[in-house]
């Protein structure tokens, strides 16, 4: 789909991040609406995608490459293929999931990467189908194989104001995910609007056209939910 060389924002350090095309879901909030068909996107290997990295070797060095979308694991061999490709030529891997797959169908390219970046969209599966089409099973089994391995994950989570801005939802998914000693971070990102153009280009409903971002005093108050159980956040 796309290519970031310098990004800060998906996983730690400076980082290359290659955007894969498809999504098996439908965020409401989805911020690349564009990625989430297969019929995007340019054709490219594996090897050659690497290629590309290996160009900005000296600024990744202390950070590394992300792999997200879309949803990488969507592609699960050429992410995997992606992932192991990197490694071999030292550079830090990160994979950042919405969590939508079935973890059968991506295991390989899951234990392929150093880091997880895995995204709950809800704690209520209820909820969680109304915010992307689906349940969240495939997030949870994600996050307990990552911690069966001791392999680390980021969480993130989404906070928007009349869909997931619920304190009582938010302090369940704290007390959920202070279980997992594999959890070393959790990012709660506030809503925006920097996608609506994207749909609007494609002619579709964006769903959240009227909501408001959330101010700082929500995002402090969801934020001391997950310090009130012992996790890092930000």
């Amino acid at each position: 789909h796309s290519v970031e060389t310098l990004g800060t924002l998906d996983g730690p350090g400076l980082r290359y991040v290659l955007f894969l095309q498809g999504c098996p879901l439908a965020c409401q909030y989805c911020h690349n609406p564009d990625a989430i068909g297969f019929d995007g996107g340019v054709r490219t290997t594996a090897g050659e995608a690497v290629s590309d990295m290996l160009r900005y070797r000296s600024f990744i060095a202390s950070g590394g490459i992300t792999l997200t979308g879309g949803e990488p694991l969507a592609q699960p061999r050429f992410a995997e293929a992606i992932l192991r490709l990197a490694a071999a030529e030292g550079l830090h891997t990160v994979i950042d999931t919405s969590g939508g797959m079935p973890l059968e169908a991506c295991r390989d390219a899951v234990d392929a990467a150093d880091l997880l970046l895995l995204d709950l969209k809800a704690m209520d599966t209820v909820l969680c189908k109304r915010v992307s089409g689906r349940g969240n099973e495939d997030a949870k089994a994600m996050l307990e194989h990552r911690e069966a391995k001791g392999a680390p994950v980021w969480i993130r989570h989404v906070v928007v104001p009349g869909l997931t801005l619920d304190y009582g939802e938010l302090e369940d998914m704290a007390a959920y995910v202070a279980r997992f000693h594999c959890v070393e971070l959790v990012e709660l990102l506030p809503f925006h609007k920097m996608g609506e153009f994207k749909w609007v280009g494609l002619s579709r409903p964006y769903e959240l056209a009227d909501t408001p971002e959330p101010d700082r005093a929500s995002m402090e108050k969801a934020r001391a939910i997950f310090r009130s159980h012992g996790l890092k956040v930000r």
